[in-house]
């Protein structure tokens, strides 16, 4: 098609949508004509403004649309929500194409919209929206376009939801600690903010999703709505566990034990009655597993000042290392019984179930790590180390050869639902998911011993059934 032939389409499109308008403005004038005297303004003049803009812009005609655009901000800017919905396509369609001019004109009816349509508008997704346009288009300093983020999330921190901007966020506390422009602890602070902001979209999420599928697994059939909902949980599941190992990759070896200890070392005497403080250096260097007697000092300084959920599951990890599986189980249980975080009491239950699964009692530590899970749905490793704990059984599952491979199915079926609730382990639940359906009876086992569509219940400690594919 030649530039001629082109823009003769084009001028077409919109002397087509401007007879429109005019068709309907010339009606609308009409029919408010009585006894020969015209209104002036005929009270529907901001929909034939919207129109000019809205039809084209509907039809993604963003060429037809812009020219229409500063008149209805201009003369109708409280008439509709669809302008500035509209608008935000547009000004991204123009942007990915390459016009970075139009970078201004976004931000504008980004702050338009909040300013004409508040009680309609998320000001933590709209003001984030607005400091991730100024990143992606370096408009102003790090330090200033770290500021428009503080401000989203110290707003409205509920609404400030976007995984990629929640990265962005944090990775520029960072930059501008590399820089010599922030403080570490101010990092690890925005860190702990950051980090439990994503487990509880992660953690509201999984709750849905995992209702779903249940709702599957007990053999219904998902409406069309819920099927649509399903692929969106996982889809955000996957978004929110990419940007949290992200997260934990840019703070990188600023949050390892040789940058830790001397760190706290430093403040301890001054911080050392501030609970918040101890609280956090205690937890970093407990997530890092700091062996240096500080962490002694700290769960000390902690139990005296508050004993708490907090002390007793770091007392507990105290035994751990020193040898005392039994003491530690005490502390773990205490805990548990304390602890109120949901975040804190999985963290706790997981350790509980580890201290099972190490004595061998895989039933006991299974059940643990299902209470991990009811208080934090996005706990894909407890499914996963299920999984593990079903295929390392698999001798002591059945009579038969066929009835103990068996078992890898129900131990796969258990690593698949780790990768859909937890997407930061979603590519190990996988393999491991397909490691076991590789162990499982082949498709010739399942013809040659006559078990397809069977199902196969197992007596041993794992308990349950599970029906062999058929063929």
């Amino acid at each position: 098609m030649t530039n001629g032939l082109k823009k003769d389409i084009m001028i077409n499109k919109v002397n087509s949508y401007t007879m429109k308008a005019k068709a309907i403005l010339f009606l609308a004038t009409l029919s408010l004509t009585m006894g020969g005297v015209v209104y002036a303004q005929a009270p529907d003049d901001c929909n034939i403004t919207l129109s000019l803009f809205a039809e084209p812009a509907k039809a993604k005609n963003y060429e037809a649309a812009l020219p229409h655009y500063e008149k209805v901000i201009a003369e109708c800017p409280k008439f509709s929500l669809a302008t500035y919905q509209y608008a935000e396509r547009m000004f991204k369609h123009f942007i990915d194409n390459g016009d970075k001019s139009k970078v201004n004109d976004l931000i504008k009816s980004y702050n338009l919209r909040l300013a004409n349509f508040p009680t309609k508008t998320k000001e933590g997704d709209i003001l984030s929206d607005i400091a991730q346009v100024k990143y992606d288009n370096g408009i102003g300093s790090k330090m200033e376009q770290f500021s428009a983020f503080d401000l989203a999330f110290k707003k409205d921190a509920e609404n400030f939801t976007s995984p990629k901007s929640l990265y962005t966020y944090f990775s520029l506390a960072v930059d501008l600690y590399n820089s010599g422009e922030k403080d570490l602890q101010d990092v690890f602070d925005l860190y702990d903010v950051v980090y439990a902001k994503i487990e509880k979209e992660e953690s509201d999420l999984a709750s849905k999703l995992t209702q779903l599928l249940d709702k599957q697994d007990s053999g219904a059939t998902l409406t069309s709505k819920e099927t649509k909902y399903l692929k969106a949980y996982e889809t955000n599941l996957e978004s929110y566990g990419k940007v949290k190992g992200s997260v934990d990759g840019k703070l990188g070896q600023l949050a390892d034990c040789p940058n830790l200890i001397p760190l706290y070392k430093k403040d301890f005497e001054a911080k050392k009655t501030d609970i918040t403080w101890i609280k956090r250096a205690a937890g970093r260097l407990s997530a890092k597993d700091c062996d240096d007697p500080l962490f002694f000092k700290l769960v000390q300084e902690l139990h005296k000042l508050e004993p708490s959920a907090k002390s007793a599951y770091y007392l507990g990890k105290l035994a751990e290392k020193d040898g005392k599986p039994g003491q530690a189980l005490e502390y773990f249980n205490q805990a548990a019984e304390l602890e109120t975080n949901p975040s804190d009491k999985a963290r706790v239950y997981y350790s509980i179930a580890e201290n099972f699964r190490k004595k061998g009692s895989s039933g006991q530590a299974r059940s643990y790590y299902m209470k991990m899970v009811e208080v934090k749905p996005s706990a894909g490793i407890a499914y996963l180390k299920i999984a593990n704990m079903y295929a390392a059984s698999a001798n002591n599952c059945g009579t038969t050869t066929f009835e103990k491979r068996a078992i890898y199915w129900k131990a796969a079926e258990m690593a698949r639902k780790a990768a859909r609730v937890d997407g930061s382990i979603a590519g190990s639940a996988n393999a491991t998911a397909d490691s076991y359906e590789q162990r499982a009876p082949s498709k010739t086992d399942i013809f040659s011993e006559n078990m397809a569509g069977k199902t196969i219940s197992f007596n041993c400690w794992v308990g349950g059934s599970v029906r062999v594919p058929n063929l």
